[in-house]
């Protein structure tokens, strides 16, 4: 099974409807929230040269926000991520 973390908000709409779409899919994921916590979020820009929430990651593949994650469904992508084959270096 995948690794799935996803760094959110709590007051963040777009946090939510990650966790809701992921959750809807049967997704198990840890969820990092950087409300109140700097150290976090600082780890999440670094990993992801964002500063917006969400951001999701899949063993350490970063997916994006949840308009990303939404396109990776659509693409099938998300689908192969969730894969115990897939090689994440050629996503």
């Amino acid at each position: 099974m995948a690794n799935v973390e996803i760094y959110t908000k709590s007051w963040c709409p777009y946090s939510v409807r990650a966790r809701n779409f992921l959750t809807s899919r049967g997704v198990v994921f840890d969820e990092i929230d950087v409300t109140d916590d700097t150290v976090r979020e600082r780890e999440m820009i670094n990993r992801s040269a964002r500063t917006s929430v969400p951001q999701i990651f899949i063993d350490g593949y970063h997916v994006g926000g949840s308009d990303d994650l939404v396109a990776a469904d659509a693409s099938g992508l998300l689908e192969r991520l969730l894969s115990d084959d897939f090689n994440r270096e050629v996503a």
